[in-house]
């Protein structure tokens, strides 16, 4: 590949193995979106902290209130007992009706979050544009000559 191990030999010619990694990954950096995907991901885990919270510690208790037996995350359908009498095994159905629920809200809760920061994207501005049937150049539609052949549109 070209890339010297060490550069004690020859007086050093040319960068090291470590050094060409890391000049390829800052362009990576640079050239890729990379850091606005990191960016992206830690900011998506502070809001998920937050909307997390939001359904646990804000909205669960009052949605406990509202359903009969409070209790109604820890809802099973025993499959086998101890000996002693307690579940040894059971459907845990109440814990699942719950996540769907917290689901639900999460989302709801994002949906408003992004409808309300993001604002739709809006056309570019300028003149409706066509295409030169000759060159395949696009044109203002308003335009008798395409501007980069020449040939009439």
């Amino acid at each position: 590949m070209g890339l010297r191990r060490s550069g004690v030999a020859a007086g050093r010619a040319g960068p090291t193995l470590g050094e060409a990694m890391l000049k390829e990954f800052r362009e990576f950096l640079l050239k890729t979106n990379a850091l606005a995907l990191a960016v992206g991901v830690i900011i998506g885990a502070a809001v998920g902290k937050l909307v997390g919270s939001l359904v646990s510690d804000l909205l669960m208790p009052v949605i406990g209130v509202v359903i009969p037996g409070g209790a109604w995350r820890e809802l099973r359908f025993v499959l086998s007992t101890n000996p002693d009498g307690t579940p040894a095994n059971a459907i845990t159905y109440g814990a699942f009706v719950g996540a769907m629920v917290d689901f639900v809200i999460i989302a709801l809760v994002v949906f408003m979050l992004t409808k309300m920061l993001l604002k739709p994207a809006q056309a570019p501005p300028g003149p409706p544009m066509k295409e030169c049937a000759a060159c395949l150049e696009m044109v203002p539609k308003a335009a008798s000559k395409c501007r980069a052949c020449g040939s009439a549109v």
